[in-house]
């Protein structure tokens, strides 16, 4: 079973996430400018969490951020600009914690690889772990992490009819991917990306499903149960 992968790691799929972000407004040349121009940025991500993408305007952003409307119109020329420079920082930052979060996990993943041993029994006890873990990261997203799930989504769905935010759902999308599916490699997987494909569309349905219905109606115990089921059959129980 192999221990090491071919695949790149998580960290580079940040890194290229954080390398593809393209700003369209205009650049700020001082240290305040910048603070200002994100102060901006910020506003706009909490009208979209709070009220949705079409409630962004310069008017609305402007009050939102503290700041004259010359402000926001100075930095960005149309509402567009507005939006995809928004998603942009959001993409960038969310590198960084991806980047931050696959470092963290890295001993644990050495740790359950080391564990097996070739025995079902061991594999079984591993499959266990991820699944809780799995399960544990979910319900810490909608817990800690609401507001930015919900950014993700807006993201997402304006991109549908935005083509500059393509490339960087691509990039936001893989960085989880491309962490799960090395991990399964690490895991002996023949089919790695394929696998991860599948678990990360899985992690994405329950954490809409959460945010939907509300994490305090989680069914924790079926979502653990269908973790178990999919990590079971990638690990041959």
């Amino acid at each position: 079973m192999s221990r090491t992968s071919s695949l790149p790691s998580a960290t580079q799929a940040a890194q290229a996430a954080a390398e593809s972000v393209q700003y369209q407004g205009r650049k700020a040349s001082r240290q305040g400018s910048e603070q200002r121009r994100q102060a901006i940025l910020d506003a706009a991500l909490r009208i979209i969490v709070r009220d949705g993408v079409r409630a962004v305007r310069h008017r609305a952003v402007a009050a939102e951020a503290d700041v004259p409307l010359s402000a926001t119109t100075y930095y960005f020329k149309d509402i567009d600009d507005l939006i995809t420079d928004t998603f942009a920082l959001f993409v960038e930052r969310g590198a960084v914690s991806m980047a931050e979060f696959w470092q963290g996990t890295q001993a644990l993943q050495q740790e359950l690889v080391s564990r097996l041993d070739g025995s079902r029994q061991a594999r079984q006890q591993v499959a266990d772990e991820i699944a809780g873990f799995t399960a544990s990261y979910i319900q810490q997203q909608l817990r800690e992490r609401r507001d930015h799930l919900i950014a993700e989504r807006a993201f997402e769905q304006e991109a549908l009819i935005n083509p500059r935010l393509h490339e960087l759902v691509r990039a936001h999308r893989e960085i989880l991917l491309q962490g799960v599916s090395h991990f399964f490699e690490m895991l002996g997987s023949t089919q790695p990306r394929q696998d991860g494909e599948l678990l990360t569309a899985v992690i994405l349905q329950m954490e809409y499903r959460g945010l939907l219905e509300g994490v305090e109606h989680l069914d924790s115990q079926g979502m653990l149960a269908i973790l178990k089921r999919y990590i079971d059959l990638v690990l041959g129980l």
